[in-house]
């Protein structure tokens, strides 16, 4: 009893605990780094009893703090790091909000910046194109692109500096002022700017007259290199919004509701957001379902196939429950709502995508993470190099051509390259594959990755039903069970009548007879009269209660058919059953293969499917997957994917529905079938546009070969500064010789990253 009391008491105190704190997300502006999210952690979490987690990807807060905590202090933290911040409005509260789009302004930057940047480059580089004054003609050019187009650099790192901090940008500040720092003193106080100067490379630093040398390609290059590898990051991290964004607009605009007018009950459209608990609406062929709720009147199919993902549509009726966002396909539905707004399935998936795309660990950089200790390292090695020469009596020319070598030749331009070079040669290559990979963040999870999760409908299988079996009762003609009961269905619009009636004739017409006398019957099956015949055709239950019993041959066909997880037909005419014509949803050629490719890249398949045990069973089993889980709904797949990661597995998920957004975020890592929702793509790191699950084998080993790449870059980046440092200290490298160098390592991490186009598919992709 002591037992029960005590735990009485610590779910009384974990309540009061909750009572006392409060969460709340903050929008944060202004990072440019992860070391930037870890900065904000630090300066929340000195605030009594605030606690917070900073995603660097979705540029949001999550903040846990006691109950009468002001956001106004939260925010004030924030900005005492030196970064803005507001609260977050929930999922769709923002969606309207125009994005002062911040990434069309770094595109005008990269696209002004580079314009200005090459001639300046280029010039610098091919002494035989100097003409007279063309120095100058770089100043003008030069001075924009580091002042107007480096401004966020320099912005970022001045603030950085004031409250005692350090990264990227501040050495891509330093370096290009530097340079440019350099270059007008030579112009101006030296001999740079005379008029016929020609600019050449020379190698020994005392053969080089430090006041007659310019190193404006230097500053305009390294400023451009990064402000386009900026650019990329930031387009990556884009997705989170328009995922949210697609998920809220497949929900309906308005809806009829009935309301009394006059003692009269009248039909009118009204906003969905005017929508209550307990008010009738009705909703017509082919309008969406505006809300969770209950059919009052009426019976209809319910495709739901954008909430679920699964091709057959549901059949409702008096009494069954009906979700928000689903397409009415066959009659005249009333529904009573139960759940509206934020309280629908469709929402409430929104708020999953939202909520799993937050917590996403997000890998960070190797340039930022060492940004901290290499710049002000670098920085002191060049205020290190000027003391000594001056103390060794070289001069103030030779003295500042050591220091500034020592900052050009640590300019971080082939690191600013590194990334965004391989990325996007990778990612060039695999749009022709059929492959679209999302950022960098990606690709270290595809490395990991053990397990993977499959999707079925639309992802394994084709997401459409087929035909597969027509069984004719004995003494029945095959062909003639297909062609009656094909000429019946093609008057319907139902997704298995379609199946049917296309397999009975090549549009579903062609060849076949007449139908008079067409009737739907709530859902049950359709009837009517071909050549004279009046003809049944829909469930066995139907064809049971109008007295056509199916024969033992019948029985033992449906009995084998639903145990495999396929849909029966029943067709009979005249009072007597004639036939089964089996249905069901058709798994992809190529599906056994890619499960096989998955295998050998190390990654244990997992088939999730909303649908039931058997179906799923027997696709499993034709693919090559032993492991299955069933009846999940899309909570339920997240669910799936927390478990696994939870046993330590790092888990990728292939899917194409809504229902699959949630768990694609989630996922360590995401491969969407580009066949499928604009939700569940834009929810996804990977997308496979072909929708052949091969692709993903070839996503996997395509993210693995340029995060290989990206490595490399990197490695050989850094080996790049460590060697020629203590080159320029030495009064080895002229400033002009520091800036060939500097571009010779961003040609050598470009030309390795092209060795990507040679990557080829083992799926067939050119």
């Amino acid at each position: 009893m002591a037992r029960a009391t005590d735990h009485r008491d610590q779910v009384a105190a974990a309540s009061a605990d909750a009572a006392d704190v409060r969460s709340l997300d903050l929008a944060i502006g202004g990072m440019t780094c992860a070391s930037c999210a870890a900065r904000v952690e630090r300066k929340l979490g000195k605030l009594d009893g605030v606690s917070a987690t900073v995603n660097y990807a979705t540029e949001r807060a999550r903040v846990t703090a006691p109950a009468g905590t002001d956001t106004g202090v939260l925010v004030a933290a924030v900005e005492s790091a030196g970064y803005t911040a507001r609260e977050h409005q929930p999922a769709g509260a923002e969606i309207a909000v125009d994005e002062a789009d911040p990434l069309t302004a770094l595109r005008r930057r990269v696209v002004v910046s580079a314009v200005l940047a090459v001639p300046v480059i280029v010039l610098a580089m091919v002494p035989a194109w100097q003409f007279p004054a063309w120095q100058w003609v770089s100043l003008a050019l030069a001075l924009p692109v580091v002042a107007w187009g480096g401004w966020p650099f320099h912005r970022a790192a001045w603030t950085n500096l004031r409250h005692g901090a350090a990264t990227m940008d501040t050495l891509v500040s330093v370096g290009t002022l530097a340079a440019l720092a350099w270059s007008l003193y030579a112009l101006v106080l030296g001999s740079a700017g005379e008029i016929g100067m020609t600019h050449g490379f020379t190698w020994l630093a005392g053969s080089a007259d430090g006041s007659g040398s310019i190193y404006l390609e230097a500053a305009a290059g390294v400023t451009t290199f990064v402000l386009a590898g900026r650019y990329l990051e930031g387009r990556s991290k884009r997705r989170a919004g328009a995922a949210l964004r697609e998920l809220l607009e497949s929900g309906a605009k308005d809806v009829a509701v009935r309301r009394e007018v006059d003692g009269e009950v009248v039909e009118v459209r009204v906003p969905v957001e005017e929508l209550g608990v307990g008010d009738v609406f009705v909703v017509r062929p082919g309008e969406k379902v505006a809300a969770d709720g209950v059919v009052v009147d009426g019976a209809s199919a319910v495709d739901v196939s954008a909430l679920t993902g699964e091709p057959v549509p549901a059949e409702v009726g008096p009494g069954d429950a009906v979700a928000g966002g689903g397409v009415n396909a066959g009659g005249r539905l009333v529904v009573r709502a139960e759940r509206v707004g934020a309280d629908t399935q469709i929402a409430q998936t929104a708020a999953l995508v939202e909520r799993a795309q937050e917590g996403k660990a997000q890998i960070q950089r190797l340039a930022d993470r060492v940004s901290a200790v290499f710049v002000p390292v670098v920085v002191a090695l060049a205020v290190a190099t000027l003391g000594f020469w001056l103390g060794a009596g070289a001069g103030w020319a030779t003295a500042m051509t050591a220091a500034v070598a020592v900052l050009i030749i640590a300019c971080p331009c082939a690191l600013g390259l590194a990334t965004p070079t391989a990325l996007m040669v990778g990612t060039g290559r695999g749009a022709r594959m059929g492959v679209i990979v999302r950022g960098p963040e990606v690709l270290e999870q595809t490395r990991r990755a053990d397990v993977v999760v499959l999707d079925k409908t639309g992802t394994v299988t084709t997401g459409r039903m087929a035909l597969l079996d027509v069984v004719a009762a004995p003494g029945e003609e095959r062909d003639e069970v297909l062609r009656t009961a094909g000429a019946l269905e093609a008057a319907s619009d139902h997704p298995i009548a379609r199946a049917i009636a296309a397999a009975a004739g090549q549009d579903g017409r062609s060849g076949l007879p007449d139908v008079a006398g067409f009737a739907s019957l709530d859902g049950l099956g359709v009837e009517g009269s071909v050549e004279g015949r009046a003809v049944l055709v829909g469930r066995p239950a139907l064809l049971a209660d109008r007295g056509l019993a199916l024969p033992e041959e019948l029985t033992a066909a449906r009995a084998r058919a639903e145990a495999k997880g396929q849909t029966v037909v029943a067709a009979g005419w005249d009072g007597v059953a004639r036939g089964l014509l089996v249905v069901a949803d058709t798994v992809k050629p190529t599906s056994a293969d890619a499960v096989r490719q998955l295998r050998a890249l190390g990654l244990r398949p997992v088939l999730v499917t909303g649908d039931h045990e058997a179906a799923a069973r027997a696709v499993a089993a034709e693919v090559g997957v032993e492991d299955v889980v069933a009846g999940v709904m899309p909570a339920g797949k997240v669910d799936v994917v927390r478990r696994l990661q939870g046993e330590g597995r790092v888990v990728a998920v292939v899917g194409d529905g809504v229902n699959d957004a949630a768990a694609l975020a989630q996922a360590d890592l995401g491969l969407a079938i580009g066949t499928g929702t604009d939700v569940a793509i834009e929810a996804s790191d990977l997308t496979l546009v072909r929708g052949d699950l091969r692709s993903a084998a070839d996503a996997v080993r395509l993210s693995r070969a340029t995060l290989r790449t990206i490595r490399g870059n990197l490695v050989w980046a850094f080996a790049y500064n460590v060697a020629a440092i203590p080159l320029a200290m030495a009064g080895l490298l002229t400033p002009m010789v520091a800036g060939a160098a500097m571009a010779l390592s961003s040609v050598f991490v470009v030309t390795n990253s092209l060795r990507l186009r040679r990557f080829r598919s083992t799926s067939g992709a050119v």
